[in-house]
């Protein structure tokens, strides 16, 4: 295990933010939690909605535990679920045509893939 560069560890950080906002994803597609953004209302219940956001809580939990022991495969595993949640995010917004359902979500995923491209951040995953 390598010293954690201070990059690494606000990638973590953001990761977690990333997991707890899937998270309220996941309740609001079982109609447990309103949308709080814009129009404040619950939308119908949807369980495989709730399964692909379960799956991405799932997955940035395994991502910060990766991160904080700086694994050299986290960045490049950090990099595609950052894609992939981006893209469910745009599928979400182009299906239900609704921006500020998910926008928080999806600014934090760009943010986090911004950052995951820095050089310092891929000279700490030695994938420079």
């Amino acid at each position: 295990m390598k010293s954690r560069p201070f990059g690494v560890t606000v990638l973590a950080i953001l990761a977690g933010l990333a997991a707890v906002l899937a998270g309220v994803h996941a309740l609001q597609a079982l109609g447990i939690l309103p949308y709080f953004i814009g129009e404040f209302k619950v939308h119908a219940f949807n369980f495989w909605t709730f399964l692909m956001w379960a799956l991405m809580v799932w997955v940035y939990v395994w991502l910060v535990q990766m991160l904080w022991n700086v694994d050299k495969q986290a960045w490049l595993f950090l990099a595609v679920i950052t894609v992939f949640n981006l893209i469910l995010d745009s599928m979400f917004m182009l299906g239900a045509g609704e921006w500020s359902d998910v926008s928080l979500s999806f600014i934090l995923n760009a943010i986090i893939l911004i950052y995951v491209m820095l050089p310092g951040v891929k000279k700490a995953f030695d994938t420079a």
